[in-house]
């Protein structure tokens, strides 16, 4: 049986060039991958090497969670709607010799991570060399999900245009609470809690001299100022017992530093995990500040942060 499904796989793969090629839309929550293989695999060392792999924590979160959610799926059941999850990682031990990423086969969009080899050790060696690029690819195939999904229901607010003339796409579920001389606000009302987007300017200066401890204390003035708590004299400001992930990027073509950690309200208990985003905005000779942050007590936050993270990346200055 493993040899004929291997058979067609390989067989069909030829016709991914074909643009006429009807395949139906994927389905799984994000950031879910579904593990097609035998059971003996999957219990083994290969199962345990991609569990670990795959379950990495998600950085910044106040409580490990993984960056992906695993659904395994025995090899004989891999058919009809199964077919469908956006992410999928087949392992078969045959004796065909494989190793291809394929894009779209059974759905779109798709990814399917296909590895087959004679025997368990040589599988291993090939899963473990390319697990990074695999890792990569799903990420990037969640985003590109996520933000087909935030386009169904857009917001058409301008505030951040007009303000600091920026702007990112994000669902109308977001609803600006705070509109004032240097300070945006966005928020969206979940389960028990919010969802947020900030953004303000800064003066220009040198983008070099930035580091995590000038990023702190602007974060946590601009909390003082913006940001209160749900007590008198209470304020965001950031958890100094966590310490942030912090390090340079780029993205959209714009030099960035990325700082994600936790932030709280003292005396108030209140807290959660942040991204934020300072920007060189050379065009318009300052320094842009996006923020997303998250309130949601007794609640996993992954998916969370991954949905403020993938509206951050959608940034457009003018």
């Amino acid at each position: 049986m493993f040899r004929n499904l291997i058979v067609f796989i390989l067989i069909t793969s030829c016709q991914e060039a074909k643009k006429d090629r009807y395949v139906p839309r994927s389905n799984g929550k994000i950031n879910h991958i579904t593990v097609v293989s035998s059971k003996d695999v999957w219990n083994g060392e290969i199962g345990a090497f991609l569990r670990d792999k795959l379950s990495l924590p998600y950085e910044g979160l106040p409580i490990d969670e993984p960056i992906f959610s695993l659904n395994y799926l025995p090899i004989n059941s891999f058919s009809g709607f199964t077919k469908s999850s956006r992410n999928i990682i087949l392992v078969s031990k045959d004796s065909v010799t494989k190793t291809r990423f394929i894009k779209d086969k059974y759905a779109k969009p798709q990814i399917v991570a296909f590895f087959a080899d004679t025997n368990e050790k040589n599988l291993m060696l090939k899963i473990n060399s390319h697990c990074d690029s695999m890792i990569k690819l799903f990420n990037n195939n969640e985003i590109k999900e996520k933000k087909s999904r935030i386009l169904k229901s857009l917001s058409k607010d301008k505030a951040l245009i007009k303000k600091f003339n920026l702007e990112l796409n994000y669902p109308s579920a977001y609803k600006t609470v705070k509109d004032t001389i240097n300070f945006i606000w966005l928020e969206k009302k979940i389960s028990k809690g919010t969802m947020n987007i900030i953004s303000y300017s800064l003066p220009n200066e040198s983008f070099n001299k930035i580091n995590l401890g000038k990023i702190i204390n602007i974060r946590d003035s601009i909390g003082r100022i913006y940001i209160p708590g749900r007590l008198p004299k209470t304020h965001m400001s950031t958890d100094r017992s966590y310490i942030p992930f912090f390090y340079k990027t780029s993205f959209s073509k714009f030099n960035v530093f990325s700082t994600k950690g936790i932030w709280e309200v003292k005396n108030d208990y209140m807290g959660g995990p942040f991204i934020n985003y300072l920007i060189e905005d050379f065009k318009n000779s300052r320094i842009i500040v996006i923020e997303g942050f998250v309130f949601a007590p007794s609640k996993s936050k992954r998916e969370y942060m991954f949905e403020l993270k993938t509206i951050l990346r959608t940034l457009k200055i003018y």
